[in-house]
């Protein structure tokens, strides 16, 4: 039995004190994978982002709404975690400057300054001990799986879910898992429920299994590149 963290949901990262940028995430995800998790005999400690979404009653919940709340929470629950799974959509730019007061229309153009937000999968699979690991979650728009290795490289993944766009808000996904080298180790699609299922199964079986010693050993090595071809 392990005790996993997983992120889910969107962060909100404000304009002013009534606007906000964000993106669709629903948490149906992350919350299938708790659900999953739990069934496996897992423990789950849940930080998620504003959703409408249910979690199941067993996890621990912590409730956040920016993506800097979002890493602190991760980094207050990740040394006792044996690994995360990072499913949220955590926003990627906020504004330099947050404005006072609500902004209002002068009939002018409005010009945003965004800068980066931390990167939390890529800060905890920084942290992690010699027996820890992280997931990372890649959705991508073009080149899927070669952006995705880049990301578990850069972020040092034990194990990348990439997917599309036609995953946000929706009750079904199409999922490919790949390992460090690159090699797909799971390719399925179906309802996010039976996704998830799926996805702790290869969990257990790459990272917590019998066959993970030799892997788990390692989780920070740097992955090989992969080929020129993928």
């Amino acid at each position: 039995m392990a005790k996993i963290l997983i992120t889910s949901g969107p962060t909100r990262q404000y304009l002013d004190p009534v606007r906000y940028l964000t993106n669709g995430s629903s948490g149906v995800m992350g919350s299938a994978l708790a659900q999953a998790a739990l069934q496996a005999g897992h423990q789950v400690v849940m930080v998620s982002g504003p959703v409408r979404v249910r979690y199941p009653s067993g996890v621990k919940l912590l409730e956040v709404e920016t993506t800097q709340e979002m890493l602190e929470a991760c980094l207050a629950e990740f040394p006792n975690c044996d690994g995360l799974i990072g499913a949220a959509a955590p926003c990627d730019y906020q504004p330099a400057a947050v404005a006072a007061q609500k902004l209002k229309k002068t009939g002018e153009p409005l010009l945003l300054k965004l800068i980066e937000t931390p990167d939390i999968v890529a800060t905890l699979g920084k942290k992690k001990r010699l027996n820890q690991w992280t997931v990372g979650f890649a959705l991508e728009s073009e080149d899927a799986r070669f952006q995705a290795i880049g990301k578990l490289q850069r972020k040092l993944c034990d194990l990348v879910v990439v997917n599309g766009v036609g995953a946000i808000n929706s009750p079904h996904n199409e999922i490919e898992i790949l390992n460090p080298a690159g090699e797909v180790v799971l390719a399925a699609s179906g309802t996010k429920r039976k996704l998830a299922q799926q996805i702790i199964r290869v969990l257990d079986e790459q990272l917590l299994g019998p066959r993970s010693k030799t892997a788990s050993a390692t989780p920070s090595a740097r992955p090989r590149k992969p080929q020129a071809r993928i």
